[in-house]
């Protein structure tokens, strides 16, 4: 893994949703997983009392599981996410 799992790597990520207009809430809940997507509304529930690494765990395992439009990235962002997508083909 070529990223860092800290407070700058949970930024990104939560940029990445912001872009494609989701909304992410740090929420107490009774999550299986630690996490709960609402498509319609396009909001993301994870757990409030996930540290820094489980949080961008989660995150990465939503954006797995929804579509992303990639033109509304930057570099930045779009660097971040091609490293994501190459890691889900390695597994």
């Amino acid at each position: 893994m070529s990223f860092k799992y800290n407070q700058t790597t949970l930024t990104n990520l939560e940029s990445i949703f912001k872009e494609n207009h989701y909304v992410i809430r740090y929420e107490k809940g009774r999550f299986q997983s630690g996490y709960c997507i609402l498509q319609d509304k396009r909001v993301v529930v994870v757990n409030k009392f996930f540290e820094t690494e489980a949080r961008i765990n989660a995150l990465i395992d939503i954006l797995q599981q929804i579509e992303i439009d990639i033109t509304l990235l930057d570099e930045k962002q779009l660097k971040l996410y091609d490293q994501l997508a190459q890691q889900k083909m390695e597994m």
